[in-house]
């Protein structure tokens, strides 16, 4: 007991002297020194609803996109919908301001985007990219693939303008899912029964169909074509994965999370095989919960068999990938109870005292960052697994260890991480949020 008393309290010096501020813009030099040339930065979160860690992220994303060269962000968020709002920044579409364009987000939990956090971030992007040439703007990409219905419709749209027939081809197929598309939970159960099994050979058959009939629809000339084009293929591969991704969630939730990981990736990967067109080196800031972005091979995780985007980043671009993640101790945090539930401002419970949150709050510091590439005092107190807290969409504090906590090594799971000892929930732009003391998933975790 006095070894391990002695042992926490050495581990915690050393987070104090090797701790840096992370407060304003100016303090993230050193992360940025860190990414150097990198193409990919991976900024997660610890909850889907703090003020704090958006801010952050906004404040990074914003350094390296003026003074790395970055030329899209990529989000937890589904294709259609972040579509608008790249439309929106690019200076297209006839939204008048960052709120309109971010109206496509309009199913639970809209607040994840719908945000003042976000909204200030996007009209940032807005006025960046008025400076520049239409083909070196900045682009705002969804990898999510909740958006079965949407994702049909957009497909269904854009083949009107350039084949009608094709478009009529596309209607009859995704026709199929009229009877479940509004309620998920009736696809799980209809594709788990087999009864939608003649969805799949449809949401195939579309996805071919659109792929080779892409030198047809690209004998319009220029980069809009090749745009709508690339976003068309996107849309039918989503549906083609969410009918997938509902079948598998009847039989078990680790191969529908690797699944729905894996799409993301594979989407990102797209992203900037697209943007090569353009850029010879193309790099992408990713927004997505800690979960996601985390090395899920350093974390509990992996004995579960999951792997996430952060894993397949780091596997497939190795020194070419920078993961940050952040972590607070405690504070209010915006988040429904149950699954479609209305939004509250909850109360974040003080961290596990077996946590890394709780260990780095007896640092007595407001907010720091670690950089753990490069071993060191502070490094080697982080790398024996502690719990590590994750709250999504849905936050339950009365079952907390169980919903909210897992284990992880931290200084594998990041190479950066950013804490923020009491934080703030953040901003809704629609409804007043409904205040919820302490004690009072995305479908189905939430995260």
């Amino acid at each position: 007991m006095i070894r391990v008393l002695n042992s926490t309290v050495a581990g915690v010096g050393a987070i104090r002297a090797d701790a840096l501020p992370a407060c304003s813009e100016s303090d993230f030099d050193p992360l940025l020194d860190l990414v150097g040339d990198a193409r990919f930065v991976l900024l997660g979160e610890a909850t889907h609803g703090t003020h704090e860690f958006y801010a952050a992220r906004a404040m990074l994303t914003r350094r390296l996109i003026e003074e790395k060269g970055f030329c899209a962000v990529a989000v937890e968020a589904d294709w259609p919908d972040a579509c608008r709002v790249s439309r929106f920044i690019r200076g297209l579409g006839d939204d008048r301001d960052a709120d309109e364009a971010l109206g496509d987000f309009e199913r639970f939990p809209a607040w994840m985007w719908r945000n003042a956090e976000v909204a200030e971030f996007v009209s940032w992007l807005r006025e960046h990219n008025a400076e520049l040439a239409r083909d070196e703007r900045v682009g705002f990409f969804g990898l999510d693939m909740y958006s079965l219905r949407g994702s049909m419709a957009a497909v269904i749209d854009y083949l009107e303008k350039v084949d009608p027939e094709a478009a009529s081809r596309a209607r009859k197929r995704y026709a199929r899912f009229d009877q479940f598309t509004t309620d998920p939970h009736r696809q799980r159960h209809a594709a788990g029964l087999g009864i939608s099994r003649s969805c799949e050979d449809e949401v195939v058959a579309q996805l071919v169909d659109l792929l080779q009939s892409r030198s047809r629809n690209l004998s319009r000339d220029g980069l809009p074509a090749e745009d709508e084009q690339f976003s068309a293929e996107q849309n039918a591969r989503l549906v083609r994965n969410a009918e997938e991704y509902y079948r598998r969630l009847y039989h078990g939730t680790t191969s529908s999370w690797n699944l729905r990981d894996r799409h993301m990736f594979d989407t990102l990967q797209a992203v900037s095989e697209h943007l090569h067109r353009i850029w010879p080196r193309p790099k992408i800031v990713v927004w997505e919960h800690n979960s996601h972005l985390g090395d899920a091979r350093a974390t509990s995780m992996a004995d579960r068999g999951e792997l996430n985007v952060g894993q397949l980043v780091r596997q497939v671009h190795r020194q070419d990938a920078v993961l940050i993640g952040f972590t607070t101790f405690d504070g209010t945090v915006a988040a429904a109870t149950e699954w479609d539930g209305p939004l509250e401002i909850k109360r974040i419970r003080p961290a596990h005292p077996e946590s890394y949150e709780a260990f780095f709050h007896e640092a007595e510091l407001p907010e720091f960052m670690l950089l753990m590439r490069e071993p060191g005092d502070a490094v080697d107190s982080l790398v024996l697994p502690r719990l590590e807290r994750a709250i999504g969409v849905i936050y339950r504090p009365e079952t907390e260890l169980v919903s909210h906590y897992f284990r992880a090594s931290l200084p594998a799971q990041f190479d950066a991480v950013i804490h923020y000892d009491r934080t703030t929930a953040i901003e809704p732009l629609d409804a007043e949020p409904v205040e919820r003391g302490e004690f009072a998933e995305t479908f189905p975790t939430g995260l």
